[in-house]
């Protein structure tokens, strides 16, 4: 059921990041990022004094940010109506091999209570606590309770700008924003690393020909992939 975009921007501007993790997202790892998002039960507007909060704890892991291109998402946008049409607007705007950076989330909720108490001290408890114990991937967020996932992706989003000019700079230091016969030095240094896993037997041989597929370069590395099954 679609969601009018009218009350997403009220979810967002409701929704404040109370305590903001003290890293960025790494650039060549992964990252897991606890969270602990805050809000009033969704009877609220139904009473005068609210004394419960609602905490949900979870996590957020943020895979290594993959480089890609306007051609690279013409492969990508599967299930949006016009998906293809943007990325074909992002190729004729930018050119069709100019890097960019794509970040990917899984959520976890790992447990949601009600405590007895008002929001705002839960919320002060929680960022105590989690300065006391040094987290430096936790955030404490306030929400709206009955559309929580909108109110957790708006800390993501800012998580992720935050983070892109570090990561950006960081890809840039080691020339991966360069290009190397049509691709960015990067996309490359990924394929080298899916071909190294596939002959160690730790990656499936299908998502290597995936990729090699949505960058448009199976022909130049056939022999090499079908090298990989000669071999076992």
């Amino acid at each position: 059921m679609s969601i009018d975009p009218k009350i997403i921007r009220e979810v967002t501007r409701q929704t404040e990041v109370l305590r903001s993790p003290k890293q960025s997202l790494a650039t060549f790892g992964i990252t897991d990022v606890a969270y602990y998002l805050v809000s009033e039960p969704a009877y609220a507007d139904l009473v005068d004094d609210v004394r419960e909060t609602v905490i949900r704890r979870g996590r957020v892991t943020a895979e290594r940010p993959q480089l890609v291109t306007p051609y690279y998402l013409l492969n990508l946008f599967q299930g949006f109506d016009h998906g293809r049409e943007y990325a074909q607007y992002l190729a004729e705007t930018y050119g069709p091999r100019s890097p960019g950076l794509l970040y990917s989330y899984r959520n976890e909720l790992h447990e949601t209570t009600i405590l007895a108490d008002p929001l705002p001290v839960v919320a002060n408890r929680l960022a105590e606590m989690l300065e006391k114990e040094g987290r430096a991937l936790a955030a404490v967020i306030k929400g709206v309770d009955h559309l929580w996932d909108i109110s957790l992706m708006k800390f993501i989003y800012e998580l992720t700008v935050g983070s892109l000019e570090r990561n950006v700079d960081e890809m840039g230091r080691r020339g991966w924003l360069g290009m190397d016969r049509g691709l960015p030095r990067g996309a490359r240094a990924r394929l080298e690393e899916m071909f190294a896993q596939v002959a160690a037997g730790n990656l499936d041989p299908r998502e290597l020909k995936r990729e090699l597929d949505s960058w448009g370069v199976f022909e130049e590395y056939e022999d090499r992939f079908l090298g990989l099954f000669r071999h076992r």
